[in-house]
């Protein structure tokens, strides 16, 4: 029995109503965002500083979308275990990733196809937090005081001079390699799974510097216990202006290399429910305490736009991969 057909003008009308009501019925949820708690997963430790940041955020987020905000860690495989939550997670707006510039742009480069999901096909940018700028601080065993003097001395002994960071092929990692490459020195790379490791063993005098977060290296900053040479960004940072951008330094005008989180959301959540949660983040943000105290942990407040977020994850991934590929790093 042949099947019926049907005008083509009724396929078109039936097809204009199917998307309006998938529209409305968006718009709809968008309204009535959040209608109940928001979970915002962290994928890692309790007590560090991407946890404190999250924490920080949601408790102005509790004010700005006039819900409970939960923040959950769930820590493992460089930020990837958390991250791979999210992205199996409904797409409905109401569990998010605080995630690092490592699960989102740079691990696609460094564990290729062993990472168990794609950033740009199965999360959705909502929203930048803050750019984080590494500090590179020496310890006793390295006799230098300035970047000029850190890099003439690694140049007299090449692969001498020894760099600590959290692990291979994370935001302190690349730092390393783009002042190598930069510089044109050779440098031995030790890699740890936690700044309060590699801090002490470049205190102890068993590794010469390293890389690391202003608020993780503020106490052997203040202490004494070691040097802070520069920070990573193009320009001195607004927390720490007395410390000079590596920027400065003869040979290194165009290093520029900071970490930075920011909020994403499942793959095909509605777009008005993005920027429901995208406005509320701004919002907070704007707040000068919170900006405050993301300050004192190392952060630069910036506000995005979802699309900007997005524009910018794909510029940092572009030279993300050129120092990946530069270094011939790969995940062990």
């Amino acid at each position: 029995m042949p099947l019926p057909s049907f005008p083509r003008r009724a396929l078109i009308a039936a097809a204009a109503v199917s998307a309006a009501c998938a529209c409305t019925a968006a718009l709809a949820q968008a309204q009535a965002y959040p209608a109940k708690p928001v979970t915002i997963i962290v994928p890692f430790s309790a007590g560090g500083g991407v946890d404190v940041m999250a924490r920080l955020l949601a408790e102005k987020l509790r004010v700005t979308l006039k819900q409970n905000i939960i923040v959950e860690n769930k820590p493992g495989a460089s930020g990837m275990l958390g991250a791979g939550y999210v992205v199996k997670a409904a797409p409905d707006g109401y569990t998010l990733l605080l995630g690092s510039a490592g699960e989102t742009a740079i691990n696609p480069y460094v564990y290729k196809d062993k990472m168990a999901y794609s950033p740009d096909k199965d999360l959705e940018p909502v929203s930048l937090v803050s750019r984080v700028p590494n500090v590179l601080v020496a310890g006793p065993s390295l006799k230098a005081n300035t970047t000029a003097e850190l890099l003439q001395y690694a140049k007299a002994h090449p692969g001498k001079v020894s760099y600590a960071s959290s692990g291979i092929g994370n935001p302190q990692h690349l730092n390393g390699a783009l002042l190598e490459a930069t510089a044109g020195v050779t440098m031995m790379h030790v890699p740890y799974k936690g700044a309060s490791g590699q801090l002490s063993d470049v205190t102890g005098g068993n590794v010469d510097m390293t890389f690391v977060s202003y608020a993780a290296a503020l106490p052997f900053i203040q202490s004494h216990k070691v040097r802070a040479l520069g920070v990573t960004s193009a320009k001195r940072a607004g927390f720490a202006q007395d410390i000079p951008a590596l920027a400065e330094t003869p040979g290194l005008e165009s290093y520029d290399l900071s970490n930075w989180f920011g909020v994403f959301a499942p793959a095909r959540t509605p777009a008005p429910v993005v920027a429901a949660l995208n406005d509320a983040i701004s919002a907070a943000l704007r707040d000068p305490e919170l900006a405050r105290r993301l300050s004192e942990q190392g952060g630069e407040v910036e506000v995005m736009t979802p699309q900007a977020f997005s524009d910018f994850i794909h510029a940092q991934g572009k030279q993300y991969q050129a120092i990946v590929e530069h270094a011939h790093i790969t995940a062990e």
